[in-house]
């Protein structure tokens, strides 16, 4: 029986040498690939897609960001692969930069409705706009946002990409 053991244990040891040595798992970035696969697995924090080389739409992240200290909700730009991905998601085409998008875990709000469900998450919508929300049609609405967002470079111009900003680094999902 003994003979046996040291038998089984010699062909073990055998064997485990002619495998393959495995990395060490790399948690940063295994966390980071899991992020990419589902942005909500470890943070359920809204995200808003925003056109990255619009003034007008940079103007307006800065503007949430000053007005979001508790970091309710975090950003991508729409050109951006990780943009593209939550597009994807959120049933739109990938290359599909015409609104702006709030994605939560569960579902995506466009357009006008997206900035009222921004504004309810910075507690910032007023009495005034809850109840236009209710009498305004949101194709009315949706007509009202998609002129100014038809126009946003003509008022407002273009610019390079976004900088990212080291400070906010985590308000942004990561580019790759």
């Amino acid at each position: 029986m003994a003979m046996m053991r040291i038998g089984l244990l010699s062909v073990l040891a055998r064997t485990a040498s002619l495998r393959p040595a495995v990395a060490p798992v790399n948690r940063a970035a295994s966390t980071r690939r899991a992020a990419a696969a589902d942005p909500f697995a470890e943070n359920r924090a809204p995200i808003v897609l925003y056109d990255g080389v619009c003034r007008m739409c940079n103007f307006w992240v800065n503007w949430v960001l000053d007005n979001d200290p508790t970091a309710k909700l975090r950003f991508a730009a729409l050109q951006s692969p990780a943009g593209r991905r939550l597009l994807e998601r959120s049933g739109r085409k990938p290359d599909d930069i015409s609104s702006i998008v709030l994605v939560t875990p569960e579902k995506a709000f466009i357009k006008s409705e997206a900035v009222l469900e921004i504004g309810k998450q910075l507690s910032l919508t007023t009495p005034l706009a809850t109840i236009a929300q209710g009498v305004v049609p949101r194709a009315i609405a949706d007509a009202a946002y998609d002129t100014i967002a038809n126009n946003r470079y003509n008022i407002a111009g273009k610019r390079s990409y976004r900088d990212s900003d080291a400070r906010l680094a985590e308000r942004f999902l990561s580019e790759d």
